[in-house]
């Protein structure tokens, strides 16, 4: 199970942070070591990578779930390789959203796999393999920018801005796996993630393509207009589904926050039913909490789906293109 984010990541660096700094030293060398190994292979179709700087939290897959469809509307055979983060699954494995569990396979990864291929791998490169063997004409790598072994040739970092990259340092001092300067300098594009009041105040660092976009609610017909609910999230960044649903007028009598990729224990759904019946209240959850659910209680609970929208998609429809063409 991830650990929510520490409060003193998202302030400037007071005593824990400045505690912490050798740390984070030690860890930016770490990773600057492991991303100078050797060369990375290639696979023979146009590798996509969308990653993040952040320990996770950014928006990362609605991200990947835009780049799919932006690149099947056109009849882009696109498949999608992830290490399946929480799975128990080595791989490579094809995902399929009819047999296999989140247990098993992730929770991002069995939500993607809804709108293409999946492949869930601990070895990048073999995951890939097995995409480009099956027909991808381009492979999506969801994360793994950190990871030396596959070739990319286009990178795309993902941040929340209203997070940003927090105090600026790497982990445990900050949110970072790398430091910025160093972690763009191997980007193509910077894409903040974020209402306009948070873009507003995201400062994007000098010379990277920086795209905004926003979290969109889906419109599914159902009026949230004063429904009681009891909503819980197992996100990196819970508070922005509580949020969500208060924008569209629900009444949040109970908003339960739960750790990334928060196992269901038996225990906890049942007191989430118990409160729900107390409160007198719909309960509701996230597309990636829901794959998490045992069927039978998935029933009782309505998902709130959201989808990216992109300020303006032509830098990268351009960079696309180019990937495709390459």
């Amino acid at each position: 199970m991830a650990r929510r984010a520490p409060a003193f990541w998202f302030r400037p660096a007071g005593m824990a942070a400045t505690a912490l700094r050798p740390l984070g030293a030690i860890y930016a060398a770490a990773t600057a070591r492991r991303l100078a190994r050797g060369a990375r292979a290639r696979v023979g179709v146009p590798v996509l990578c969308v990653g993040n700087l952040n320990a996770g939290g950014t928006g990362k897959t609605p991200v990947v779930i835009a780049i799919v469809q932006r690149l099947l509307a056109p009849g882009v055979a696109v498949q999608v390789v992830s290490r399946g983060y929480g799975g128990t699954v080595t791989g490579p494995l094809r995902v399929d959203e009819r047999v296999h569990t989140a247990a098993e396979v992730g929770d991002e990864p069995l939500l993607l796999s809804a709108f293409a291929p999946v492949w869930v791998s601990d070895d990048r490169v073999q995951g890939a393999r097995a995409a480009a063997r099956s027909g991808a004409q381009v492979i999506i790598l969801d994360d793994g920018f950190q990871d030396p072994s596959l070739h990319h040739d286009l990178s795309l970092v993902v941040v929340d801005a209203a997070r940003g990259f927090g105090n600026g340092l790497c982990l445990p001092a900050g949110p970072l796996r790398e430091p910025v300067a160093v972690g763009l300098a191997r980007a193509d594009l910077l894409l903040s993630v974020g209402p306009p009041q948070a873009q507003a105040q995201f400062q994007a660092p000098p010379g990277i393509p920086h795209l905004r976009a926003a979290l969109q609610p889906l419109k599914m017909g159902h009026d949230w207009t004063g429904e009681r609910i009891l909503a819980f999230a197992g996100i990196g960044h819970p508070e922005k589904f509580f949020a969500t649903l208060r924008d569209l007028g629900a009444n949040l009598v109970r908003a339960e926050a739960l750790e990334d990729h928060q196992t269901f224990s038996p225990q906890l759904l049942t007191r989430l039913e118990a409160e729900a019946r107390a409160y007198s209240a719909q309960m509701v959850t996230t597309e990636k909490d829901a794959v998490r659910l045992p069927p039978s209680f998935r029933r009782k609970v309505l998902t709130l789906p959201v989808r990216l929208q992109l300020d303006d998609w032509t830098v990268l429809d351009a960079a696309l293109l180019r990937v495709l063409a390459s």
